[in-house]
C-alpha cells in the first residue's frame, strides 16, 4: 500500500524529456513508482487532464526572518514552491550578539536593504541564538510547510567579528579574516548551503551607507573562500556585484574557483543596453572560464528588475508631491477616504510633478512613457502603447490624471508597473535570451523581500502561464523546459541533488497543476505580517495541489495544516539506484 497515488497525469518530470501521461506513487515521502504500476495508495488522486511536475526550487528568496514565523513561507506556497534558499546577497539574522542593540544593527540592514518592515522583524523574530549553528537549530524547531535551505551571510559575519570597523566597512586585519573564516567553516559543517557577500551599492542602509561587506578586499573575500577549498568544495559561494570593474571581478572569482573547487553563483543583471553588452561578455567569460575548470553559475530573472507602485506600497508617483504628505502616513482606509474626495485628487493634481534631477526617481514621478498599468490578470510585457503617457493621450487628459485615477481603481489597490532596470528593448526579448543561455539559472525572486514594491515569488507562475502558454511578443518556451528551468536546474545549483525530477527515489514534491486555468492574480498590498506589517501579494489560480515529501499542503489554493517540511543541511546527494 503507497501512501499517495495520483493517477492518469500528464507528467513532465523535470529532466527535459517530453510529457507523458501515467501515474506515479509516494512511498514514506520519496517518489516510489511511475508510470504504470500495480499497487493502491491510502490516499488516491485522480489528475486526469491535469500536470504534474515537480515542486518548483527557489534560491534566491530572503525568508531569514520570515522563515522562523510563518510555516508557509508565503507567498512560496501560493505559487507551488517546496524549497527556499535564503541568506542571500550577504543579508541575515546569524551570528549576532544577544543584545538589543546588535539586533537592532541586523535588522536596520534588512529593512533599509531588502524593504522588510522593521516592526515585523522586531516582533516576529524571537532571536534565540546568537552563533550560526544556534540559528538553524531555531530553524528547524520551527513546524513549517515547506523545506528551507540556509547560507552565512557575510554581513552578519563581518559585523559580529569587527563591530563598528565591520559596520562602516573598513578594511579587515588579517585576524578579522580568519576570525570570519572560521564562522564560515563552522556554519558550513553544520549545514549551511554555502556563504554569500554583496558588493552591490543598491544595498545602502538608511545613512546612505553601503551595506557591511560591499568594500571587502581580495584577502578578505579569498581569505574566507578558502574554507569550501578546506572542507573538500563543499559548500556554495554567493556574489551579487555592480560589477562596474567586470574584468576584475570575474577574476578574483574564477581563481577563488578552481583553486578552491568551489561553485560560484552569482547575479547577473543590468540597468540599461549599455550595461547589456557586458552582460553578453561575462556570459562568454563563464564559458571560457569552463574550460579552464572554474564554476562560475550566472543567476537571472525572468522579469526585469521592478518596483510595483501603489497608494499603500513604498513609493508611488505623488509620494514627493506637497498635497500628499499628509495622507502618505495615514491607514489605508483614511488614505483612501481623503484620496476619493474632489478637492484633494484637484489639489494633488495641480501641483507640477516635484522633479529631483535623479533619472531613477524621476521616472517614478512622472516618467509616463516608462510606467504602465500592471492590470489583472498581470501584464509583465506591455509596449510602448500601453504606457500611462500613451493611455492617457488616447484618453485625451494629463498622464498624472490619468494615472491617479487608475491608481484609484479595485478599491484603491490598482498598482503602476515600473520596469526600472533591463527593459531597454521595450520588450521581455533580453530575459529570454538569458534564460535561454547554457550557463545560467533562473533565480532573483527575492522572495519574501521588498515587500512595499514586489511579489517576484510569483516567478514560477508566470513562467507556466506566460512564457510558456500566453506570450504573443515573441517565442515561447517549450513546457518541458521552463519546468526543468525551476526545478532540476535549480536544485542542482545549490546542491541538491535529491530532488527537482520525478524520478524513482527522489524526494516526492510535486505540484498538480490545471494548466489552461494557470494564472497569475493582481497583486496588491496587504497588512498581515507581524506588527500590521504590510507587504505586497500575489496569488495565483490553477494550482489543485502543492505537496512535500508526499504530504498535501496546499489544496485549490488553501492550506491544508501539513507541516512536512524541514531544514535542509547542506548538500543532499541522489538516492542510490536499486
Amino acid at each position: 500500500m503507497y501512501d499517495l497515488v495520483i493517477r492518469n497525469a500528464n507528467i513532465v518530470d523535470g529532466t527535459g524529456k517530453s510529457t507523458y501521461r501515467g501515474d506515479l506513487a509516494v512511498k514514506d515521502g520519496k517518489i516510489a513508482a511511475l508510470g504504470e504500476f500495480d499497487g493502491e495508495g491510502r490516499r488516491e488522486i485522480d489528475a486526469v487532464g491535469k500536470l504534474l511536475t515537480p515542486g518548483w526550487v527557489d534560491v534566491h528568496s530572503h525568508m531569514d526572518g520570515q522563515a522562523t514565523w510563518d510555516p508557509l513561507c508565503s507567498p512560496a506556497a501560493n505559487h507551488g514552491i517546496t524549497t527556499l534558499i535564503m541568506g542571500n546577497c550577504g543579508i541575515g539574522f546569524a551570528p549576532c550578539e544577544p543584545n538589543d542593540e546588535a539586533h537592532d544593527r541586523l535588522i536596520a540592514v534588512v529593512e533599509d536593504v531588502e524593504d522588510i518592515p522593521g516592526a515585523a522583524l522586531h516582533e516576529g523574530v524571537e532571536w534565540t541564538w546568537e552563533s550560526f549553528p544556534e540559528y538553524l537549530d531555531a530553524v528547524e524547531k520551527f513546524p513549517r510547510a515547506i523545506d528551507v535551505g540556509a547560507q552565512v551571510p557575510h554581513c552578519a559575519v563581518r559585523t559580529y567579528v569587527m563591530g563598528e570597523r565591520g559596520t562602516n566597512n573598513e578594511q579587515a586585519t588579517p585576524d578579522d579574516v580568519e576570525r570570519m573564516a572560521d564562522i564560515v567553516r563552522e556554519g558550513i559543517e553544520v549545514g549551511a548551503l554555502g556563504f554569500t557577500t554583496s558588493r552591490t551599492e543598491l544595498h545602502t542602509t538608511r545613512a546612505d551607507a553601503a551595506m557591511p561587506g560591499t568594500y571587502a578586499d581580495e584577502a578578505e573575500l579569498l581569505g574566507i573562500g578558502k574554507v569550501i577549498g578546506e572542507l573538500g568544495g563543499k559548500g556554495i559561494y554567493g556574489v551579487v556585484s555592480d560589477f562596474e570593474n567586470w574584468e576584475q571581478e570575474m577574476d578574483w572569482m574564477k581563481r577563488l574557483s578552481i583553486d578552491n573547487n568551489c561553485q560560484i553563483n552569482f547575479v547577473l543583471f543590468f540597468r540599461d543596453e549599455k550595461d547589456w553588452e557586458r552582460v553578453l561578455k561575462q556570459l562568454e567569460y563563464c564559458r571560457a572560464a569552463r574550460e579552464e575548470g572554474a564554476q562560475l553559475i550566472p543567476h537571472v530573472g525572468a522579469r526585469p528588475v521592478n518596483i510595483l507602485l501603489s497608494w499603500d506600497g513604498t513609493i508611488n508617483p505623488f509620494s514627493f508631491h506637497a498635497n500628499y504628505a499628509a495622507l502618505s502616513i495615514m491607514s489605508h482606509e483614511d488614505r483612501l477616504a481623503e484620496l476619493r474626495k474632489p478637492e484633494v485628487r484637484a489639489a494633488i493634481l495641480a501641483e507640477d510633478d516635484p522633479l529631483m534631477g535623479d533619472e531613477f526617481m524621476d521616472t517614478i514621478i512622472a516618467g509616463w512613457d516608462k510606467l504602465y498599468e500592471l492590470g489583472d490578470p498581470p501584464n509583465y510585457e506591455p509596449g510602448p502603447e500601453d504606457s500611462i503617457a500613451a493611455r492617457a493621450a488616447a484618453a485625451g487628459i494629463p498622464p498624472r490624471e490619468y494615472c491617479y485615477d487608475l491608481m484609484m481603481k479595485n478599491g484603491g489597490k490598482n498598482v503602476v508597473y515600473f520596469p526600472c532596470f533591463g527593459y531597454g528593448a521595450n520588450d521581455l526579448s533580453r530575459q529570454v535570451t538569458l534564460l535561454e543561455d547554457d550557463t545560467t539559472v533562473l533565480s532573483l525572486a527575492d522572495t519574501g523581500a521588498h515587500c512595499g514594491v514586489l511579489c517576484d515569488a510569483s516567478v514560477p507562475t508566470q513562467m507556466l502561464s506566460f512564457y510558456v502558454r500566453d506570450r504573443q511578443r515573441g517565442h515561447r518556451f517549450p513546457l518541458e523546459q521552463a519546468v526543468k528551468m525551476q526545478t532540476h536546474d535549480t536544485a542542482r545549483c545549490v546542491g541538491l541533488d535529491d530532488r527537482g525530477t520525478l524520478e524513482v527515489g527522489m524526494k516526492a514534491d510535486l505540484n498538480i497543476i490545471d494548466f489552461e486555468q494557470l494564472q497569475l492574480e493582481a497583486p496588491e498590498i496587504i497588512f498581515d505580517l507581524p506588527a500590521g506589517g504590510r507587504r505586497m501579494f500575489q496569488g495565483a489560480r490553477g494550482y489543485d495541489a502543492t505537496i512535500v515529501s508526499g504530504e498535501v499542503i496546499m489544496e485549490n489554493g488553501e492550506y491544508t495544516g501539513a507541516v512536512p517540511g524541514r531544514l535542509i543541511r547542506g548538500p543532499q546527494e541522489a538516492p542510490r539506484a536499486a
